[in-house]
C-alpha cells in the first residue's frame, strides 16, 4: 500500500541519483526517512570510492547510522530508485529498515523481485516491508538514458 509520501521521497531519490552520471556513476538516488525526515542519502559510488560495497543504499545507510548514532535504524524507510542487490538488500535486514519502497526492478541483479526475493524469505531476524514501482518509469528512464549515452560515446 503506498503512503502518500512516497511520490515526494522518491523524486527527492532521483534528484540525488542525478549526481551520478556527472561521476560516470550509475544513476541510482537512495535515502533514508525517519520520522518525516530524511537522515542520509546517497547515490551510486563504486568507481569514484574505488570500494564495489558504495551502492547508493549503503551509502545512504551510513549516513543515517551516523545521524542516529545507532546502526539499528528501526521505523525508517529507505527510499530508492532502483531495485536492491543482494548486498543492499542484506544491509537492509541488518540495519533494522521498517519499510523499502523502490522504483523500478533491475532484472540482472534485483534480489526483492527480480532475480531472487531475499526479503520475503523465513530466514533472518527482521522482516522489511517494501513497495515497488513508485515513479517506476521514470527511475527506469534515467538508467536506460543513462547506457543509451554511454553506448552512443563507445561506438563512436
Amino acid at each position: 500500500m503506498q503512503h502518500y509520501n512516497d511520490q515526494l521521497w522518491m523524486r527527492h531519490a532521483l534528484r540525488v541519483a542525478a549526481q551520478s552520471p556527472c561521476a560516470g556513476e550509475v544513476p541510482i538516488g537512495a535515502l533514508v526517512v525517519h520520522n518525516g525526515t530524511c537522515i542520509g542519502e546517497g547515490y551510486n559510488q563504486p568507481i569514484g570510492k574505488i570500494d564495489p560495497s558504495a551502492h547508493a543504499e549503503i551509502i545512504a545507510l551510513r549516513v543515517a547510522a551516523q545521524h542516529m548514532g545507532n546502526y539499528r535504524l528501526n521505523e525508517s524507510i529507505l527510499y530508492v530508485t532502483l531495485e536492491p542487490c543482494a548486498m543492499c538488500a542484506a544491509a537492509l535486514i541488518h540495519a533494522r529498515i521498517a519499510r523499502l519502497v523502490f522504483g523500478a526492478r533491475e532484472s540482472k541483479t534485483g534480489a526483492v523481485v527480480s532475480c531472487c526475493q531475499l526479503l520475503n524469505g523465513a530466514y533472518g531476524n527482521h522482516r522489511v516491508e517494501w513497495e515497488e514501482g513508485v515513479l517506476a518509469d521514470e527511475c527506469a528512464l534515467l538508467v536506460q538514458e543513462f547506457f543509451r549515452h554511454k553506448r552512443k560515446k563507445v561506438n563512436i
